[in-house]
């Protein structure tokens, strides 16, 4: 019995392995009937990472800052990267405080930034999270 691939069925399996890393996956709260949070009243952007703080990621500095203006509304959206551990991490806000997921994770940094441009079209909250959810979830 051989025991090696030939160069073709390597390259397959490379790229079968590589499509399902890149695949979407849904995730098991985006299938239930009310997947995000609902904004807590009061909730402000004091916790949102400063420009200190971003120092050594200057690129993400008016990423977290849009992030900052609508605390309402990145508070009623459900993060669907995965990586949330969910009563530590409330909402798509709570990846840009404390320890701050988004600093790194690209999921979350992309669904901050369509929710901050949604929101400057003035589009509503209900708009922002289907369209989240189509492009994300």
């Amino acid at each position: 019995m051989r025991a090696f691939l030939t160069r073709r069925s390597f390259l397959g399996a490379c790229s079968a392995a590589g499509v399902a890393l890149l695949a979407p996956r849904r995730r098991a709260w985006a299938s239930s009937p009310s997947p995000h949070p609902t904004p807590r009243p009061g909730i402000t952007g004091a916790k949102v990472l400063t420009h200190e703080q971003l120092a050594d990621k200057p690129n993400l500095i008016p990423l977290f800052d849009s992030i900052r203006d609508i605390p309402e509304v990145v508070d009623g959206i459900r993060c669907n990267c995965g990586c949330t551990n969910p009563p530590v991490y409330y909402s798509l806000l709570s990846c840009y405080e404390g320890n701050a997921m988004a600093r790194e994770c690209v999921l979350c940094q992309g669904q901050g930034r369509l929710a901050a441009r949604l929101h400057k079209e003035g589009k509503t909250l209900d708009q922002i999270r289907q369209a989240i959810d189509a492009k994300f979830g």
